[in-house]
């Protein structure tokens, strides 16, 4: 066996991409179909059953649904047996009461049994025998006949005060429900005071019940002993033949009635023990299998021959690509990334798979490797501008410390502490200006260099200056490159605060964006025209002194972090000027 796989894994490692797509399609359109075929065999080799299962439990909930109708009118009939003012008005009426007297009673209830009536749409009718003979009714005007009368009488008073169902006669098509209504005052004597008869369009209760089931297709049948109760004989005219009461083995059989087959559900009642038959076609439900399975084959069938016919398409989507993938990184190869990103730049754009993807991404690289030697090159000259600056900031440090801590004991001794914490905020910015050991600091320590310069102008500037700084305390974390806000803050007070007469607003403050903390310096001075702007954005505007320029700052940010960082500036004659620094936000609060 393994010298006879061995041969066809060869054969099969050596074909090309398209081929082995080609073919692995193939193997699984087979296998596919084959699973189908058995699982729809079995499948509907199952089906009927489940279908005789779900026939006979859909004639259970209906029987269950037409029961609870009948079992809400029974409770309506004792609602209405038990009503103190019906009872009242029938107790009233004796053989000794005036016949106009009886009328205005019976009148009476009828209007109490209108109340009733109309809340519920399948009573025909209820009507209320007295004692002395007279009938109340309310719902449609048809009295019933003086024999069904009697049978109705007879019947009800067998049931005590309970409810007693009357099966629809020869020359009637309503279920009629009777009780002996009686007395509950008087210590619950029980003393009779009529009787109730509810006539029930039960034919309507059935119809609603059974609207939208497979049963509204076919037939129901209820019967109870020897009578049929639904449907009743004036609309059985012509239809099916009753089915044969058996006992079966099964709550399901087929059997033939009038040249064809149906499916005969059988279930009897709990509450008031009738029997329940379904009725339904056979074939109505058996063509739809049929039109089901030829409509599933014939789609399978044409599923496979499009996906064969689209294998091959497919497999050389994916290896046209790749083979002129290959060719270019060989370009790449030799040096040539120019040519190399040249030729993916048309392609690309026309796929969105996993093979336009890879060529994306490759030019991606190419391109970025040419920014790279670019780019690396202008940071190291920024590099080495920045430390040659640095390196002029540092004249003699020690000397200038030595002398500058003389300066600030002498001005303790004699009692000049303006001049000794001007000499002290001066000492703090020179050390850590000329300080070569972080090229980042965390914001509290900018923030101290900050403070300290501030101390220095405010005894130069007095009122002129008004400087808020409202940095909150978890902002402090995050570091930046240092001397980054104090040549800020140095250039509004240059172009802002001495342009000024009036005092000079410098605020400070921190807000967080999504994975970024934007520190603003901002002044109400003069502000800038557009083209001013345009100029120090660029960094072609002459800086005053030899201070460090927003670009300096700028570059130093994108150097430390990435592009996506750095300096933003706006500005608007007589506006004033508001300068941002975006650095990373690393904290990980929620809220700054």
């Amino acid at each position: 066996m393994q010298v006879l796989s061995l041969p066809f894994k060869q054969a099969y490692g050596n074909l090309k991409i398209k081929h082995k797509v080609f073919a692995l399609i193939s193997l699984i359109m087979a296998f596919c179909f084959l699973v189908t075929y058995i699982s729809l065999q079995y499948a509907y080799s199952i089906y009927d059953e489940q279908l005789y299962s779900k026939s006979s439990q859909l004639l259970n909930l209906s029987s269950s649904g037409v029961e609870n109708e009948l079992k809400k009118l029974d409770r309506l009939s004792f609602t209405i047996a038990t009503d103190l003012q019906i009872q009242n008005l029938l107790a009233s009426i004796t053989d000794t009461t005036p016949e106009f007297e009886k009328y205005k009673i019976r009148a009476g209830i009828a209007d109490k049994l209108v109340q009733y009536a109309g809340y519920e749409k399948y009573i025909y009718s209820i009507e209320i025998m007295d004692p002395a003979g007279g009938q109340a009714m309310a719902g449609e005007s048809s009295p019933t006949a003086f024999m069904s009368l009697a049978s109705i009488l007879s019947e009800s008073a067998l049931g005590s005060g309970e409810t007693r169902w009357i099966y629809p006669g020869p020359d009637e098509h309503y279920l009629t429900a009777a009780r002996e209504i009686r007395s509950y005052q008087n210590n619950l004597s029980l003393t009779r005071l009529g009787t109730l008869i509810v006539r029930i369009r039960f034919d309507k209760i059935v119809e609603d019940v059974v609207a939208g089931t497979e049963l509204k297709n076919g037939e129901m049948r209820i019967t109870a002993a020897n009578h049929t109760i639904y449907p009743v004989q004036a609309k059985a005219a012509g239809a099916l033949p009753a089915p044969v009461r058996e006992e079966w083995q099964q709550g399901y059989v087929i059997r033939q009635l009038n040249g064809q087959q149906y499916f005969l559900t059988q279930i009897r009642s709990g509450y008031l023990g009738w029997t329940y038959h379904s009725v339904i076609p056979f074939d109505q439900i058996f063509n739809k299998i049929i039109l089901m399975k030829n409509a599933l084959l014939i789609g399978f069938i044409a599923a496979v021959a499009a996906v064969m016919a689209l294998a091959i398409q497919f497999a050389r989507s994916i290896t046209r690509p790749i083979e002129g993938l290959i060719v270019r990184m060989r370009q790449v190869q030799m040096g040539q990334f120019d040519q190399g990103e040249a030729d993916l730049s048309d392609s690309t754009s026309l796929q969105m798979d996993e093979v336009g993807q890879l060529q994306r991404t490759f030019r991606m690289m190419v391109r970025q490797i040419n920014e790279l030697i670019t780019e690396n090159y202008a940071k190291q000259l920024t590099i080495k501008e920045t430390q040659f600056k640095a390196l002029q900031a540092q004249i003699n440090p020690h000397f200038l410390y030595n002398t500058l801590e003389s300066i600030n004991w002498l001005a303790k001794t004699n009692g000049q502490q303006q001049i000794s914490r001007i000499v002290e905020a001066l000492g703090f910015l020179l050390r850590s200006s000329v300080s070569m050991k972080n090229t980042l600091i965390c914001v509290r320590e900018e923030l101290d260099i900050v403070t300290n310069y501030i101390t220095i102008q405010k005894y130069r500037f007095e009122e002129r200056l008004d400087f808020r700084m409202e940095v909150p305390e978890e902002a402090g974390r995050l570091t930046l490159p240092k001397l980054t806000l104090q040549p800020l803050l140095e250039n509004s007070i240059h172009y802002a605060l001495e342009a000024m007469v009036e005092p000079c607003q410098i605020r400070i403050t921190a807000q967080r964006e999504e994975g970024k903390l934007r520190i603003t310096v901002e002044d109400n001075g003069p502000g800038m025209d557009e083209l001013l702007l345009a100029q120090v954005r660029s960094g072609e505007a002459p800086t005053r002194g030899n201070g460090i320029g927003l670009k300096n700052i700028d570059e130093r940010i994108k150097l430390a972090f990435g592009d996506a960082y750095g300096i933003e500036l706006d500005s608007a004659p007589g506006e004033g000027t508001r300068v941002s620094v975006l650095i990373p936000d690393e904290t990980g609060d929620t809220d700054v």
